[in-house]
This record gives structure tokens, C-alpha cells and sequence, in this order.
């Protein structure tokens, strides 16, 4: 078993929501430990897309994923807050004021306050509709971690959502050809992405399914049809799959909390309906919820402060300014 902890702040989700939470914690005076089932820090964004590039974060035009992860860790580090990596929280019983969670290789970790940052919780890749899955990792991804896993490869890419979009983009300087296959006319990508991707030479091929991949073992070909026409058979040695994910909160959605399908309700300071229970980014809803990364540090930041005071009830709930801080 491994050996039990005591913290001021425990943040549930090592993603960038939680990383910045392990920061702020860390600036407000609070000992801080990060938890989640990843065996890396970064959550999602770390084993899923680290080398695509985010840019909705103000003031940086653009940043590299697991650039932006690197940061925010090193922004804590100043802090030392605890990392308790590959390991899922199970857990969650009231001890005292506080709150021990519990994991599941048998660690506890005992905190005043918890904040849940888990994002969207454990993902699932939607299957293609054909059967294909003895292609994956052969041809067959759902993501792709590495992108010179495209470089001078026949690309083709399947969805309509923000994923295959910034996919077939990223994918267009590197690959030998780019085609992107979606089942409707229009996209439910973000209308910027997808001028560039018209404007683009990639391939759309809409109102279209793919209906079989062929291959000795690694993909060499997909069949594609539009609805009404005979199928097409494809060269391509890289299919991306980017059909969206199903999504569990795990044993965080049998803690007690206050529900709104897999989402949790919070209120105005990001606090669950469980006394010194937050929770921050894209687990949380509210009236008028936008799940950006840029929302979640503004949410956990908010957390954080009422946490502090929580613990502390003679904080102040301002945090002051970073610009005074030793560091």
C-alpha cells in the first residue's frame, strides 16, 4: 500500500485546469497534492493531442500542448505541490472538517478541501461504423500523439466536429494528401477552422461513410460512399477516426455529488453542493457553462480563493498580486 497524505488543497485531475489549481493553491499559502489516474501529468491533453497547437489562451497567439502542460507545471513547481500520478480516486469520505479520498491502489489522501478537475472524466473513442479495430494502431488511430505519424502518408481523416478539423489541418503540410470524410453536409467545428479546411487543398468528401478499410495487416486502402453514388476506393496508409468520445466520471459520480448528466453542478464560486467540495473546468455546469481551457483557470482560480477562505476563515478572499509573490 502506498503511504497516505495530508494536504491543505487536494486537486481530483492533473489536466490543465487542475495543474494551474496546484499553482494558484500553492500562491494562496496552501500544501497542495494533484491526483489522477493518467501516469502523466497533463491529463487528456498530454495523452491525446500533446503536439497540437491551442489557441484560445489570452495573451499566447498559439502554444504547442505539451508545451503549454510543461508551463504549468513549472509554474507550481515553485510551490512543490505533491504529484500522485496513476492512480484513479475511488473514494470520497468526510473525516473531521475535511475530506479523505481514497484510491485505487490503496493509498488515502486527507485534504481540508478537494476540488475536482477531472475534465470529462475517463474517454472512450467512438468506433467507425465498419469493422475495423484489428487496424488499430496499424493504420487506425483515434488520435494521434505524435504527428509525424502523417509525414508523406495518404491521410484520411473521418468526422465533422473540432477534432477531424484541426486533425486534417495539421496533417496538411506534413502529409502526402489530405481527405476528410463526414457523414453531413455541414460541420460542428468552429466556422474558423473550417474556412481554412475549404480554403485548403484537402479533400472534403461530404455526406459520405466509410464503409470498409482493406490491408495484409496495415491499412493500404478505405471504400468511401456518398449517399448516392457508387462506392470509391481510397489509398491511404493513415485513417484518423476522430468520431468523438464516450465519456464516464467513474466513482466521482457515485461520491454523492450533485448532478447534471455526467457534468457537475456548481455555483457561482465553483463549490458542489458537499461542503469544501469545488470543482473547476470542463466537469462543471452552470447556467451559461462554456467548456474552454481559458474558462477552467479562471474557475479553479475561483475555487482555489474560496477554498483558502474555507480553510482559513480569516483570509481574505482576494488573492492579491502575483506580482508580490517570492518566486
Amino acid at each position: 500500500m502506498s503511504d497516505d497524505i495530508d494536504v491543505d488543497l487536494l486537486l481530483i485531475g492533473a489536466g490543465p485546469t487542475g495543474l494551474y489549481g496546484a499553482y494558484y493553491g500553492g500562491f494562496r499559502g496552501l500544501r497542495v497534492a494533484v491526483l489522477d489516474a493518467q501516469p502523466q501529468l497533463g491529463g487528456q491533453v498530454s495523452a491525446i493531442y500533446p503536439e497540437k497547437n491551442i489557441y484560445d489562451i489570452a495573451g499566447v497567439p498559439g502554444v504547442q500542448a505539451q508545451t503549454l502542460v510543461d508551463n504549468l507545471v513549472q509554474q507550481a513547481a515553485q510551490f512543490e505541490p505533491t504529484h500522485i500520478l496513476g492512480e484513479q480516486a475511488t473514494q470520497l469520505e468526510r473525516t473531521g472538517h475535511g475530506w479523505t479520498v481514497r484510491t485505487a491502489a490503496g493509498r488515502s489522501v486527507r485534504a481540508g478541501a478537494v476540488i475536482i478537475t477531472s475534465g470529462v472524466g475517463t474517454v472512450t473513442p467512438r468506433p467507425l461504423p465498419c469493422s475495423a479495430e484489428h487496424f488499430l494502431d496499424n493504420g487506425l488511430y483515434y488520435f494521434v500523439p505524435k504527428l509525424d505519424l502523417l509525414n508523406d502518408k495518404n491521410v484520411v481523416v473521418v468526422g465533422g466536429g473540432d477534432s477531424a478539423v484541426d486533425w486534417a489541418l495539421a496533417a496538411l503540410p506534413r502529409a502526402k494528401s489530405v481527405t476528410l470524410v463526414h457523414r453531413r453536409r455541414q460541420f460542428r467545428a468552429h466556422e474558423h477552422s473550417v474556412k481554412q479546411l475549404e480554403s485548403s487543398d484537402c479533400r472534403l468528401v461530404l455526406d459520405a461513410s466509410v464503409n470498409a478499410m482493406a490491408g495484409n495487416g496495415q491499412v493500404d486502402s478505405v471504400e468511401v460512399q456518398v449517399k448516392g453514388e457508387s462506392p470509391e476506393t481510397l489509398p491511404t496508409q493513415v485513417v484518423v477516426a476522430a468520431l468523438g468520445f464516450l465519456m464516464n466520471l467513474g466513482p466521482i459520480k457515485d461520491w454523492g455529488l450533485e448532478l447534471d448528466g455526467r457534468s457537475i453542478r456548481v455555483d457561482s464560486s465553483m463549490r458542489t453542493n458537499l461542503p469544501r467540495v469545488f470543482a473547476a473546468g470542463d466537469v462543471t455546469t452552470y447556467p451559461g457553462k462554456v467548456k474552454l481551457i481559458a474558462v477552467g483557470f479562471g474557475e479553479v482560480a475561483t475555487a482555489v480563493n474560496n477554498a483558502a477562505v474555507d480553510l482559513n476563515p480569516g483570509a481574505s478572499l482576494a488573492p492579491g498580486h502575483s506580482t508580490d509573490a517570492i518566486g
